[in-house]
């Protein structure tokens, strides 16, 4: 069964672009060849949650179509993650050359184990919702009644504004 699989995709070390490229390209690898893939602009933002000094992120949204079960595109995103050279055990939030998360996949929920679907900060995070408006602004998470566009309209967040990076990449 093909469900919308939506994923956050963020860099904040060494060649920020090419990594979100280099993600994005293997990304589209797990969908069946031919099927819709929607990608966001890519924004320049302020670290969120991040020790202090981090550098800033380059961050967007893709979604792609995708067959198989949560956890399975959980390891699929932590091995794109890793074999583009995501260190693991380091410290929470630290700077990264890429960061994935799985925003939703279809209707699906999951909150237990490593998984919450869907992820549990999405409609808090300007970071997030902002390139994801530009995709699925008419969007409507599994329980929930408001539009992904509702939700960044309705937004009450200390983040600064996003600095548009590039559109088309």
């Amino acid at each position: 069964m093909l469900r919308r699989a939506g994923i956050a995709l963020g860099s904040n070390l060494g060649n920020r672009l090419h990594h979100l490229q280099a993600a994005r390209d293997l990304l589209k690898k797990l969908a069946p060849k031919g099927s819709d893939f929607l990608q966001s602009p890519i924004y320049q933002t302020a670290p969120v949650s991040c020790p202090d000094g981090s550098p800033d992120f380059y961050n967007t949204v893709v979604e792609i179509e995708y067959s198989g079960s949560p956890y399975e595109l959980l390891d699929a995103t932590q091995a794109i993650e890793f074999h583009l050279g995501r260190s693991q055990g380091s410290e929470r939030n630290a700077p990264r050359i890429v960061d994935l998360d799985i925003l939703y996949l279809g209707e699906a929920t999951e909150s237990e184990g490593l998984l919450e679907l869907p992820h549990p900060r999405l409609t808090y995070r300007r970071f997030v919702l902002q390139p994801l408006a530009d995709i699925r602004p008419d969007l409507i998470l599994p329980g929930d009644s408001a539009t992904i566009a509702e939700h960044l309209s309705h937004l009450d967040s200390d983040e600064p504004p996003l600095s548009l990076v590039q559109s088309a990449w």
